[in-house]
C-alpha cells in the first residue's frame, strides 16, 4: 500500500474513540534531523483533490478498495478510513447509528487536514457517505455510490434477506463459519470464486472482529418504513451499479436516481455483481476516473 501511495495513521478523534485512516504518502511529515521519530506523525494538508474511499460491511478499508488505490494517487489524494468496530478503530460510546459514524468519520478528516472531498461509498459505506453528504454540505462536493441505497428500512431489509435465503442481516453479513462466509461471496459476486478453506478461515479470523459492536451497527441500521425522508442533495451523485448485484438491485438504483432528480447519474457495470470494484476493477476504476475528471472540469470553468 505504501508503494500504491498510502500508509496507515490513527487519528484520536476524543477520548475513548480513535480512528484507523490510510493517508497519502506525501502528507506524512519527515521528521527533521535531530528529531525523534514520533509514533503518530504530524500531517500535512493535501496538495490535491482529495478522494475518500468508505468501505462496506464485510472487509476493512483497504481490502474493498485494494484495487482502486493505485489508480486514483496520482492524481488525487486518497484517504481510506476504516469506519468503527473496523481496521482498529473502536469508541467507548453507544450510539450505533450511521449518522454517528458519519459525523465520526468527519471530524477525523478534519483533523488531519481535509476541508473539502469527494467521496467514494460502497455498500453501507454508501449509507454513511449520504449522511456525510446531507450534514456536512461543506465538506462534501460529490459522491460516488455504489451497491447502496440511502437508509435500509424494516421493508427493504425483510424483502432482501428473503430474497437471498438468510434469516437476518447478521447471518449474512457476520458470518462466523466457512460455509457461512462462502454463501455471502456467493451473493455478493457476479461470477463464483473459489478460494481454498484455508484462506475462508483466516479471512473469517482477521475480518470478523468486534462482531458484538458489528451485530449493533446492523440492528443500528434499520429505520422505520415512516422514518426516512428523502433529502435534498446539493451534490452531483454518480450511482457506479454492478448489473448483476443480487444484495441491493438496479431497481435500487433506478429508484434512488428517479427520488434525487437531475443532480443523479446512472452506471452500470456488465458481469460484476454487489462487490463490483473488486470482481471489475479495470471497468470500474474507468468510469470512477471518468466521472471525478468531468466534475473537476466543470468546477474549473465555474
Amino acid at each position: 500500500m505504501k508503494m500504491a501511495g498510502v500508509q496507515p495513521h490513527m487519528v484520536e478523534i476524543e477520548p475513548g474513540t480513535v480512528m484507523n485512516f490510510w493517508v497519502p504518502n506525501e502528507t506524512v511529515k519527515k521528521p527533521q534531523k535531530g528529531e525523534k521519530k514520533n509514533d503518530t506523525p504530524t500531517l500535512t494538508k493535501p496538495n490535491k483533490p482529495v478522494v475518500v474511499l468508505v468501505h462496506g460491511f464485510a472487509a476493512e478499508g483497504i481490502v474493498t478498495w485494494q484495487f482502486q488505490v493505485g489508480a486514483l494517487t496520482k492524481k488525487y489524494s486518497v484517504y481510506i478510513p476504516d469506519l468503527l468496530f473496523f481496521g482498529g478503530s473502536i469508541t467507548d460510546k453507544t450510539d450505533r447509528s450511521p449518522t454517528f459514524q458519519a459525523e465520526t468519520l468527519v471530524k477525523g478528516l478534519r483533523k488531519i487536514g481535509v476541508e473539502k472531498c469527494i467521496l467514494v461509498g460502497f455498500s453501507y459505506g454508501g449509507m454513511v457517505a449520504f449522511k456525510m453528504a446531507e450534514l456536512y454540505p461543506d465538506l462534501v462536493q460529490a459522491m460516488v455510490i455504489s451497491g447502496s441505497i440511502l437508509a435500509m428500512t424494516d421493508s427493504i431489509s425483510e424483502a432482501t434477506l428473503s430474497e437471498l435465503g438468510f434469516k437476518s442481516s447478521s447471518e449474512l453479513l457476520l458470518p462466523n463459519s466457512v460455509n457461512g462466509l462462502k454463501a455471502l461471496l456467493s451473493v455478493a459476486t457476479h461470477k463464483k470464486l473459489w478460494f481454498p478453506n484455508r484462506l475462508h478461515k483466516d479471512y473469517l479470523e482477521v475480518m470478523f472482529t468486534n462482531r458484538k459492536e458489528r451485530a449493533e451497527l446492523l440492528e443500528g441500521l434499520v429505520i422505520n418504513n415512516k422514518d426516512p425522508t428523502i433529502p435534498k442533495f446539493v451534490q452531483k451523485i454518480h450511482l457506479l451499479w454492478g448489473e448483476n448485484d443480487q444484495i441491493f438491485k438496479l431497481e435500487h438504483a433506478q429508484n434512488m436516481k428517479e427520488k434525487l432528480g437531475e443532480t443523479v447519474t446512472f452506471q452500470g457495470i456488465q458481469k460484476a455483481g454487489h462487490l463490483v470494484q473488486l470482481e471489475r476493477p479495470c471497468v470500474y476504476n474507468k468510469c470512477l476516473k471518468q466521472f471525478l475528471t468531468s466534475l473537476l472540469e466543470n468546477e474549473e470553468q465555474k
